[in-house]
């Protein structure tokens, strides 16, 4: 069975307030013949389309194909955080790479957020960009942990920018009982994904860059050129990107090896009106501490889009609303008599130690994946070093490259099942509060 087709109609966006609410665009033709470029990049969110627009931009030939729609994936359906750093938090990379090259992967995250908010404001893409994330405890322990982060970012990376909360602090921010404190990092932001995925497009095409939508990759066939074989044609390249992140499928067996899909769910909830201070009482993102992150913010019309809740396998949940709705009440008990309007599902891909996974899966053929639900800047970010080293300047990707990645436990058979086991036991763990 195929991600691409298991939960979606073939070209069309999900059902979601997203898709409602983004940018007007017609879709562009699918591949049909034989068609030549200097990359083919497969996949059109924000890994390929950032690729696209930086090799554009240098005056390379470049054409990206995608199964479904422009940001049809996680790029267009995702929270919407634009944070700093990597996934994994710095004092955890500090203990797994060594100082060194933690330092150069938190100078590598900020340069994502900033090239996102660059790109922004360059090309006027016009996806509601807004100031500050907050994290959030719901047990004295964590609070505690994340002000010692917050302290650590500052003494040994002169990060300033975070501001610490304590319990009246947090609650005067985000009044839900669960949460005892946190920080926010006014530096970071949260955005309209789907927008944010168009804008990137729009300016690629601008650039140059062809794209072609309604278009399934099912076959790559290395060599010089190598050969992208789609439903009703084929791409002759010099270079192959793969940018499918949870949607590549079995495209390359040394990737799937390493990048595991995963689906995250979310709901917005009919407009609240007056009662958007019972949520935030001011125009930022949240992500809670718990193992299974619960996520939100406030839409630019009042509602709350509320991220919660996986599951492993190839098939969403019939009832998407029932399963988001039930950690949102856990969060905010105050909201058992609003609505919600909108439920979606999507895949993101993770790895087993929770940092993209960049590579040179053939001479010549680049790989980016795996954000594990830090892609909007990282994603970004990935598809500007893939275009780098494919024009030969890699250090960047290099760098990324150089984490070390293994291969999910119990290959393509037990994997799922193995994640699935101990995604329950950490839920559990954090339902009892240990």
């Amino acid at each position: 069975m195929n991600l691409l087709f298991s939960n979606d109609r073939r070209g069309e966006y999900p059902r979601s307030w997203y898709a409602e609410t983004g940018l007007e665009m017609p879709a562009f033709d699918p591949v049909r013949g034989e068609v030549r470029a200097d990359v083919c990049v497969v996949g059109a969110g924000y890994t390929g389309l950032s690729a696209a627009l930086h090799l554009a931009q240098a005056g390379v030939r470049v054409v990206v194909v995608e199964a479904h729609r422009v940001g049809f994936g996680a790029s267009g359906r995702n929270g919407g955080q634009l944070g700093g750093g990597q996934r994994v938090d710095q004092q955890k990379l500090e203990k797994m790479l060594g100082r060194d090259a933690a330092h150069r992967l938190w100078d590598l995250g900020e340069d994502a957020k900033a090239l996102v908010k660059r790109l922004v404001d360059v090309h006027g893409i016009d996806c509601y960009l807004r100031p500050g994330v907050a994290w959030t405890g719901s047990r004295p322990d964590e609070v505690a942990d994340l002000h010692r982060y917050a302290e650590h970012l500052s003494t040994h990376y002169g990060y300033d920018h975070v501001e610490p909360l304590d319990a009246d602090a947090c609650h005067a921010l985000c009044p839900s009982p669960d949460y005892k404190g946190g920080i926010v990092d006014w530096d970071a932001g949260h955005l309209h994904p789907l927008r944010l995925a168009q804008g990137l497009a729009q300016a690629a095409v601008a650039a140059g860059a062809v794209i072609h939508e309604g278009t399934h990759v099912h076959h790559i066939a290395p060599g010089r050129p190598a050969q992208v074989r789609c439903d009703q044609g084929r791409v002759m390249a010099e270079h192959v990107i793969l940018a499918g992140n949870g949607y590549l499928g079995g495209l390359n067996r040394k990737v799937a090896a390493r990048v595991m899909p995963i689906n995250n769910f979310v709901a917005a909830t009919e407009p609240l009106g007056e009662r958007v201070n019972e949520v935030l009482t001011k125009d930022v993102a949240v992500a809670d501490s718990r193992f299974v992150i619960n996520y939100f913010r406030l839409s630019h019309d009042g509602r709350l889009l509320f991220g919660g809740g996986e599951s492993y396998g190839y098939k969403f949940p019939a009832d998407i609303a029932a399963k988001v709705r039930k950690p949102m009440l856990e969060i905010f008990p105050q909201l058992t008599d609003v609505a919600i309007s909108h439920a979606w599902g999507g895949t993101l891909a993770i790895t087993a130690k929770r940092l993209p996974y960049l590579a040179r899966v053939g001479p010549n053929i680049l790989s980016a994946s795996g954000y594990s639900g830090h892609g909007v800047g990282t994603a970004v970010h990935s598809g500007m070093l893939l275009a780098e080293a494919v024009r030969g300047q890699s250090d960047g990707f290099d760098t990324m490259a150089a984490i070390p990645s293994i291969p999910f436990p119990g290959g393509p058979g037990l994997r799922t099942p193995l994640l699935a086991l101990a995604m329950s036991w950490f839920a559990m763990r954090d339902k009892l509060g240990i």
